[in-house]
């Protein structure tokens, strides 16, 4: 598939708006990639779980896990679930509570300046094919929308907050994202 942008919006990509969002610093915009996972509970995916965090509407008490994270308001831009579909929870255009504490080559406040990423997934567990095809194909719509995003501004969660977190983990194939980016782009891998 080929993704583009309007307004903010991903072309096919499923929207569910977010409450967790602000806007972008005056004459800010995104020119950082940041990767993230997330499953909830940890390791189980398919379910609604996500989304219901991300628009503040999870039952804390259907799950052990979730006390720990009870009222914990936080957003990304995309979630990349593990078949390949994309959600949208926030405009590209504005600024997603994706990133947290976070530093990317001596700019603090990464949610201001990036657009967030998540990966339907765990620091551990292989991501899927259709994943990893997604991921591409919405990085190439981005790069292509967004003018002040290189294809070498792209990290990890763990790479703006080292020690913080650890995501997207050493289950996401580097090589293999970078390789694909590169082919895309007509450029040896």
């Amino acid at each position: 598939m080929i993704y583009s942008v309007e307004q903010g919006w991903l072309s096919g990509a499923r929207r569910v708006p977010s409450p967790n969002y602000g806007p972008r610093p005056p004459g800010v915009e995104p020119d950082l990639l940041v990767i993230h996972n997330i499953s909830l509970p940890p390791g189980e995916y398919g379910s609604d779980c996500v989304e219901r965090l991300f628009t503040n509407c999870l039952d804390w008490d259907a799950h052990p896990y979730f006390r720990g994270i009870r009222g914990l308001e936080v957003s990304s831009h995309l979630l990349i679930r593990r078949c390949g579909e994309v959600v949208q929870f926030v405009s590209l255009d504005d600024r997603a509570w994706h990133a947290g504490l976070s530093c990317y080559r001596g700019r603090e406040n990464c949610n201001d300046f990036s657009i967030g990423i998540e990966l339907e997934g765990t620091d551990e567990e292989p991501y899927a094919d259709a994943q990893y095809a997604t991921l591409v194909a919405v990085t190439r719509g981005l790069l292509a929308a967004c003018p002040a995003l290189e294809a070498g501004r792209i990290a990890g969660h763990s790479d703006i907050a080292p020690g913080r977190k650890t995501d997207p983990g050493p289950a996401f194939d580097w090589g293999r994202y970078r390789a694909a980016l590169a082919v895309d782009n007509g450029e040896c891998p």
